[in-house]
């Protein structure tokens, strides 16, 4: 009898999992109506886009914050913002935003964990392999990632529209502790005890067509 409560708790727990990824998957494009060097999974990969330009940026260390916003970049994203409502009129800046803050925590975490699983449904064919790869190199060498986001900013960096696809890219600014340990579980990379501060690029696509409400991660950078 204690053996099948038990497994029945499981399962119930487990149907809770399930429940919660799916509406973490969804939450970046939920539609209302109202609406110190890390090391990167991107890198030493050839990606090009259509046009033959690559798509992809490594994520070296960076400095955090950046000067005012020109007035023309200001323009071109307002500009840019509005093609995108063209297409889609439930679309809803702040709630963007705020699933866009959800997104980056769960990628940065799932690929600390070395958690493909989590990262496949949120990212590009291309990126995905990225970080798969890194994933797979560290598990060889038997290191781990630990990493902790401290603090979080997010705005809408750029918006732009090709056909009936929309692009977002954000601009994330965050305080992070980031440290990789060998097998040992001596620290090899980055401070426990000191964040590092840190801006990202990320671009977000989603085909305004589909009734799936999620978008994707395509593209990574940072400021130029």
């Amino acid at each position: 009898m204690g053996d099948g409560l038990a497994f029945f708790d499981i399962l119930i727990f487990a149907v809770i999992a399930g429940v919660l990824l799916l509406r973490l998957r969804s939450v970046l494009g939920r539609r209302t109506g109202h609406e110190e060097h890390r090391a990167s999974p991107l890198a030493r990969r050839d990606r090009r886009n259509a046009n033959g330009e690559d798509n992809v940026v490594p994520l070296p260390a960076r400095g955090f914050g950046a000067g005012d916003e020109d007035e023309d970049d200001a323009v071109a994203r307002a500009s840019g913002l509005g093609a995108v409502r063209a297409l889609d009129p439930s679309f809803d800046e702040a709630g963007f935003v705020r699933g866009a803050k959800i997104a980056f925590g769960m990628i940065v975490e799932a690929y600390a964990e070395g958690d493909t699983g989590a990262l496949r449904p949120l990212l590009s064919d291309d990126l995905y392999e990225g970080f798969a790869e890194a994933i797979d190199r560290r598990a060889e060498e038997g290191d781990s990632l630990e990493t902790r986001i401290e603090s979080l900013y997010a705005e809408v960096d750029d918006a732009r529209t090709e056909g009936q696809t929309v692009f977002i890219t954000v601009r994330f600014e965050s305080r992070q502790i980031n440290v990789t340990r060998n097998p040992a579980g001596e620290v090899v990379e980055g401070d426990p005890t000191t964040p590092t501060e840190v801006v990202d690029l990320w671009t977000f696509m989603r085909d305004s067509r589909s009734g799936d409400p999620n978008w994707m991660l395509v593209e990574t950078g940072t400021p130029g």
